[in-house]
């Protein structure tokens, strides 16, 4: 691995180290990287930037911009003092800035366009590995040895000659086109999401299709920088297509069918819904599915398709009032003429109770013990539960009957006793076809 040219580079670099030339170069090296610090600090201010972004980062030294700025003087500085003394330092400084852009770029990229993502962190190791390591290999002079050896390793791809030297510096080179893809996208889709001209699911489609155009885009630059030509994707298409009609066939519904829920706008994010017996508030609306979460904090992940195909009632569609009911029986005998107004009167005092539509009772019919009685009110907060506001009016309401002395019946019966002339106190005949002593 190691020839007589490596170790020669190598040892030019332990002896440059011992230099006096090498503290002046690390002197050079602090000054540009304080520069860098305080160039991406000052920009950070004048531009408002938040916190977690691609370019600052959250404390500037994880973002981009520092050690791409970093890099730029490290690069003017040593063209400045190669006519004063052989660089040394920077022999290590602009391949370490140069990793270190790439890793921060990787990371920055991918905990913004996929912040739920799992293999991300995964990724962010991986690139953060194979860049230190090839640092370390130029540094010391192994690494063009390396890639002379992977040179020598080739093959015949259809008419080309292809070698492994190909491969690994085309995929590194679609590594860095799909990075910068989705560094694009996302910036775009937070753009969108953050404006207020449009609602929030047209712009929500818009970011979805500019996010899919330019990942296709991505990925057939990356092909054509690992030296794949497009004309051979005529046949993985076919076997594509054939893929999504047998096999992929519902996750391709799903995808469809979240264009066409957000194109149509049947639900929107915010709406109040109630899907296979689970009731919520549609807080996303993805790709391939629908985050609805409920009132007790569940969420429920419904495939789009599902919204399509199957019924969905839909509480805040056209008007985010709901109507809420309940019974209340009272005895016969009840002033209804007075008791209904009091009622009503009690049920508007509870504060998220609606005063247009106001509420209203009415008498729904004669029941066996008691007077049956239907209250009536509308809300206008569906997303905040009916199960508190209803308590709220029967508290209300058994109240008013408290004070009023209206009393809630409860199930009773009356039984008579018949006698028959004849027959003495307390004798009860016997039914036809036995005798007194039969019983």
């Amino acid at each position: 691995m190691f020839d007589s040219n490596s170790w020669t580079e190598l040892q030019d670099l332990i002896d440059g180290l011992a230099t006096i030339g090498a503290l002046k170069e690390l002197g050079v090296l602090a000054a540009c990287v304080a520069l860098a610090w305080f160039a991406a600090w000052q920009l950070k201010r004048s531009l408002d930037a938040g916190s977690g972004t691609v370019a600052f980062g959250r404390n500037i030294f994880d973002g981009v911009l520092f050690p791409v700025l970093a890099l730029v003087l490290a690069l003017v500085a040593r063209h400045l003092v190669e006519g004063a003394w052989k660089p040394t330092l920077f022999r290590i400084a602009i391949p370490a800035l140069v990793s270190l852009a790439a890793i921060r770029l990787t990371a920055r990229v991918l905990r913004v366009a996929l912040p739920e993502s799992r293999w991300a962190a995964v990724v962010e190791r991986t690139v953060s590995w194979v860049a230190w390591v090839a640092v370390l290999l130029w540094v010391t002079g192994v690494l063009p040895p390396i890639l002379d050896g992977l040179e020598s390793v080739h093959w015949r791809m259809g008419g080309a000659q292809v070698s492994l030297r190909n491969v690994v510096e085309g995929a590194l080179s679609a590594g860095v086109v799909l990075v910068l893809t989705l560094w694009l996208s996302a910036a775009i889709e937070r753009r969108l999401l953050r404006g207020t001209a449009t609602s929030l699911s047209t712009r929500k489609i818009v970011a979805n299709l500019v996010r899919v155009v330019l990942l296709v885009v991505g990925l057939l630059v990356a092909l054509s920088v690992v030296g794949i030509p497009l004309t051979a994707l005529s046949v993985l298409g076919g076997a594509i297509g054939v893929g999504i009609g047998f096999g992929l066939q519902k996750i391709a519904a799903n995808y469809v069918s979240g264009f066409v829920i957000l194109a149509e706008r049947s639900v929107r994010i915010g709406d109040f819904v109630t899907v296979d017996t689970f009731e919520g508030r549609i807080t996303d609306i993805r790709t391939r599915y629908t985050v609805i979460r409920a009132l007790n904090g569940r969420e429920a992940l419904v495939p789009n398709e599902m919204l399509i195909t199957q019924r969905v009632e839909n509480s805040t569609l056209a008007d985010r009032k709901v109507l809420i009911s309940g019974p209340l029986q009272v005895a016969y005998g009840t002033d209804l003429d007075a008791l209904l107004p009091r009622l009503i009167a009690v049920i508007a005092s509870v504060p998220r109770v609606l005063a247009d539509p106001g509420p209203a009772v009415q008498l729904a019919g004669f029941g066996a013990d008691g007077l049956d009685l239907r209250i009536l009110f509308w809300i206008g907060d569906p997303e905040n539960g009916q199960g508190n506001v209803r308590s709220d009016v029967n508290l209300k309401v058994l109240a008013a009957l408290d004070a009023d002395g209206v009393e809630i019946p409860f199930p009773q019966r009356v039984v008579r006793h018949l006698t028959q002339p004849g027959l003495d106190d307390g004798q009860i005949q016997a039914p036809a076809g036995l005798a007194p002593g039969d019983r």
